[in-house]
Formats: structure tokens, sequence, C-alpha cells
């Protein structure tokens, strides 16, 4: 988030923080990991954190390139 925040001229709050939640689900014989990311930038206008949640999953972040389309996540802006 800090790279995507500083292309955007945004300072990340000192007490931003991100809570992630990963459950084993199973279907049948299959398992599967499912996960909620619950990400607080406290001070920043919603839409301003919600542009820096969205670029920095789907852009930026090492962990959501490798487990996107292996992992469903959900991003929660708390």
């Amino acid at each position: 988030m800090g790279l995507v925040a500083h292309k955007m001229k945004v300072r990340l709050p000192a007490a931003t923080a991100v809570d992630a939640e990963v459950d084993l689900c199973n279907s049948g014989d299959v398992y599967f990991l499912r996960a909620r990311l619950n990400v607080s930038l406290p001070g920043l206008e919603r839409e301003v954190a919600q542009a820096i949640v969205n670029v920095a999953h789907s852009q930026t972040c090492g962990y959501s390139n490798a487990t996107r389309g292996n992992v469903d996540v959900t991003l929660n802006l708390v």
C-alpha cells in the first residue's frame, strides 16, 4: 500500500493496519482457502483509502499476485 499511496501523493497514517483472516474450507474431497483482509487507514477519506486498497491488491501486492485465482479474497475497509 505504501507504494500506491506514494504514487497518489498520499501519506499513510501511522496506525495503518491489515488484519488477515484465513479459512480452510472444503467441498467434498477438495480443500481450498478463503481470506478476508480487514484494512484500517484511519484519517483518510474513505474513497482515497478504498482506491489505495484496490490498486495495491490488484497491481502491486506480491501476495495478492501470487494467490490470484487460487484464493478467494475479500477486502474490507474498516
